[in-house]
């Protein structure tokens, strides 16, 4: 078993902050959402927010009662402290290169080179396995993560029931969207390709199911890559 070092533990909050303010973000937006539509009110929740609030009608064409007024403008005001501290964080990590003579820093740094992999994922992908961690196969890292099929098996019935949600709850958050991201940035790799044929003609359920895949084959190409200094190719 490896224990991180007091550096490398320390490494993981500013990622896991982002993390931890995505969160209450896309919490106060749903809770104003839900709000506003036990009155039947659509009001778009961005910079103008406000004064859309006070121009909206609820469903029987009046104004937005007052109290709800003042318990949205209150949660408002929440968002914008929590997307303030979240820019705030991301631009501190932009700042400041990441220390390319530690491990964690190097991972950082290579990880960034490959397009679709921005400031969030290097960060979290490097602070929590591959910049201490260290992996002996595939299997482990699908392990570490997650990614791997749960078997399930009773009398001669045998099949898997998805991935085993048993590993580092980071990581496997944010693989599914660095997945979609490398579809959308890396369309030509064989990754990419390997998608498409298999999954890209399927239902919207398997399409669903094969960006996990992806993600779990993602995961290794990139870990190869920096192993080895291999671009990530095909599926293993």
């Amino acid at each position: 078993m490896r224990v991180p070092t007091v550096a490398d533990e320390d490494a993981r909050q500013l990622p896991r902050t982002w993390e931890t303010l995505s969160e209450d973000r896309t919490r106060l937006i749903n809770r104003m959402n839900g709000l506003l539509m036990t009155q039947g009110a659509q009001v778009p929740i961005d910079k103008d927010f406000l004064d859309h609030l006070h121009a909206a009608r609820v469903w029987d064409g009046t104004s937005v009662p007052a109290g709800l007024q003042e318990r949205l403008a209150h949660d408002w005001a929440l968002l914008q402290q929590v997307e303030t501290h979240l820019r705030e964080r991301k631009a501190r990590a932009t700042r400041r290169p990441p220390d390319t003579a530690t491990p964690t820093g190097r991972a950082i740094a290579h990880l960034q080179t490959l397009r679709g992999i921005g400031l969030t994922g290097a960060w979290v992908l490097a602070t929590e396995i591959f910049g201490w961690r260290q992996i002996k196969n595939r299997r482990q890292l699908g392990g570490l993560v997650g990614l791997v099929p749960a078997p399930y098996q009773s009398g001669e019935t045998a099949h898997d029931q998805g991935i085993t949600r048993a590993g580092n709850t980071h990581v496997r958050r944010v693989m599914v969207p660095l997945a979609w991201l490398w579809l959308q940035h890396q369309p030509d790799s064989a990754l990419a390709q390997w998608y498409q044929q298999r999954f890209g003609g399927g239902s919207k359920r398997l399409r669903r199911s094969g960006m996990v895949a992806l993600a779990r084959q993602l995961l290794i190409a990139l870990w190869r890559y920096l192993e080895t200094g291999v671009v990530p190719e095909g599926p293993s």
